[in-house]
């Protein structure tokens, strides 16, 4: 096996630390929606859906 690279031993930890100020920027500006309302939207639209299907079948 071949010993690892000398210039690449640090990259990896500069990329990560980027990404995790990105991600702290973007979460102040994010828009916030409660987990609760999209499962409930979600249940919500198959209900609509099949009460649709089942008044107009086609």
């Amino acid at each position: 096996m071949a010993p690892p690279k000398k210039g690449k031993k640090g990259e990896g930890f500069h990329s990560a630390a980027g990404l995790i100020r990105y991600f702290d920027a973007e979460e102040e500006t994010a828009l916030k929606i409660d987990p609760r309302f999209v499962v409930g939207a979600g249940i919500m639209s198959v209900i609509i859906i099949e009460f649709l299907k089942w008044m107009w079948p086609l």
